[in-house]
Formats: C-alpha cells, sequence, structure tokens
C-alpha cells in the first residue's frame, strides 16, 4: 500500500496533467461537433499546453525563468550561427 500512495504523491501532477488532457479533447470534440469553433480551437490549445505539461513533468524538466533564458540564448546564439554560414546570393533565382 506505502508503494501505491508513494508513486501517487510522485505522480500527481502528471496525472492531473493527463486527466485534464482527456477532458480538453472531450470538450474539443463536443465543441466541433456544436460549431463553435473557435471555443474547439481554444480547448485544443488548452490540450496541446497541458501535453507539454505532462511531458516536462515526466523528464524532470523545470521550467523556470533561469531556464527559459538559457533556451533563448542557446537558440539565439545557434541562429546566428546558421545564418552566418548562410550564402550571401541565397537563395539563388
Amino acid at each position: 500500500m506505502a508503494t501505491l500512495t508513494t508513486s501517487l504523491i510522485v505522480m500527481r501532477w502528471e496525472l492531473l496533467s493527463a486527466v485534464l488532457m482527456f477532458f480538453a479533447s472531450t470538450m474539443k470534440i463536443r465543441l466541433r461537433q456544436n460549431s463553435h469553433h473557435v471555443m474547439a480551437l481554444l480547448c485544443g490549445g488548452i490540450g496541446v499546453g497541458l501535453s507539454c505539461w505532462f511531458v516536462t513533468g515526466l523528464l524532470g524538466i523545470t521550467l523556470s525563468m533561469e531556464n527559459v533564458n538559457n533556451f533563448m540564448e542557446i537558440s539565439k546564439n545557434a541562429f546566428i550561427d546558421v545564418m552566418s554560414q548562410t550564402p550571401a546570393e541565397w537563395p539563388m533565382p
């Protein structure tokens, strides 16, 4: 019983996000059937956000501002590096 309790405590956010993803998907389907396309798009966006939260929770990634700033800095440096290697006459007509 202790193992089950411990696993539920550890997985609480992942379980919550999985349940919320299910509800968002269900709401999206029902809203599309009732021709509420804008609300269905909103529920789809919420579902995508929750799935990202689910995956980051499973991988143990924390989304702090320090990590976001680090990601943005690495992305900027990679973009500058790729663009500096692009030929000046690219794309060719």
